[in-house]
């Protein structure tokens, strides 16, 4: 992996359309592209992180120009992949969202934001998003094999709702015919581990990746391409009929569990 500098004219985007689910008003991403490397996202082939290094200045800046509101950290790539860990990028701009009262819903997959339970806690209205695709290693080494475990992951909910930090849980994407037979069992450990809430959206296959997750389901179980196929044929979203087969089921869990749907 190849690291460079990099400096941009803008780091807010305002969202112009109502955000049902992860409700926020603007976003940020501290770092263009992703090592963690997931196998069904399109940062998978970038090689090369760029690291937003004037981005302080930059939020410092826009901040005070914009209305008050929730600025969703990392709706593109994860805030806390491994440069954080020495740049600290991500730790600076909550510094600046928390300094100038901004609220702020952060998604990520890895542990190390726990690093910044100080800050996030002092956050007004601080949303802390965790996404997991299975509770199966055997599936995340597939997929995510660069990303802490599911059980790491479950411990930072934990730790962040312990510390008066509303913490869900995101099943995204959910893997069709991979992972719906363990969905009751995810939303019971969300809950048994003090989610406050759980999201869950389907995967879409745009341009290039789908051929490419295709391979990679080819190595895993062949049978399953031509399902994918099937129920991905001239679109990148499943059909309709799967996606709502697969949202009775997320509801009716959720009830059980008495666990929210959305934030």
């Amino acid at each position: 992996m190849e690291y460079k500098y990099a400096k941009y004219n803008t780091l807010l985007n305002k969202i112009t359309n109502k955000d049902n689910l992860f409700v926020g008003n603007y976003t940020l991403d501290p770092y263009q592209n992703c090592e963690f490397g997931c196998r069904y996202c399109d940062s998978t082939f970038d090689n090369v992180i760029y690291i937003k290094s004037d981005s302080s200045q930059l939020l410092e800046k826009e901040i005070k120009k914009i209305e008050k509101g929730t600025i969703i950290v990392g709706s593109v790539v994860d805030p806390y992949q491994e440069a954080e860990k020495k740049h600290k990028i991500t730790r600076k701009l909550l510094k600046i969202i928390e300094h100038n009262n901004f609220s702020a819903h952060v998604l990520t997959k890895s542990d190390l934001v726990l690093r910044d339970i100080d800050i996030l806690s002092k956050i007004d209205g601080c949303i802390v998003t965790i996404s997991i695709i299975s509770l199966d290693e055997a599936v995340l080494n597939i997929f995510e094999k660069n990303v802490p475990s599911s059980k790491e992951r479950l411990n930072v909910i934990k730790k962040l709702s312990e510390n008066g930090i509303k913490t869900g849980l995101a099943v995204m994407p959910l893997l069709p015919f991979i992972v719906e037979g363990e969905l009751e069992e995810i939303v019971k450990t969300a809950k048994q581990n003090g989610a406050h809430y759980l999201l869950h959206k389907h995967l879409e296959l745009k341009g290039d990746q789908k051929a490419i997750f295709l391979k990679i389901l080819s190595e895993l179980n062949p049978d399953l391409v031509n399902r994918y196929e099937e129920l991905y044929r001239g679109s990148y979203m499943p059909d309709q009929a799967h996606i709502a087969k697969v949202k009775d089921m997320m509801d009716k869990y959720c009830r059980n569990y008495d666990m929210p749907t959305n934030i």
